[in-house]
């Protein structure tokens, strides 16, 4: 289950690529929430590493 967790920040661009094209606003006006996702998915990331070594698995 682990190793499709990548498809978790492109589907999050994805909608909001998606948000940003249906209101008329630009990618660069939209740069902050693509950070933002960026910054999400590496806390994820983060913690499904940290429980992996914790476990021992």
């Amino acid at each position: 289950m682990t190793r499709y967790f990548f498809i978790i920040p492109l589907l999050l661009s994805l909608f909001w690529l998606l948000y940003l094209r249906t209101n008329g606003w630009s990618i660069k006006q939209g740069y902050k929430g693509f950070i933002y996702i960026a910054v999400f998915s590496a806390v994820i990331a983060a913690f499904y590493t940290t429980m992996m070594f914790v476990t021992g698995r």
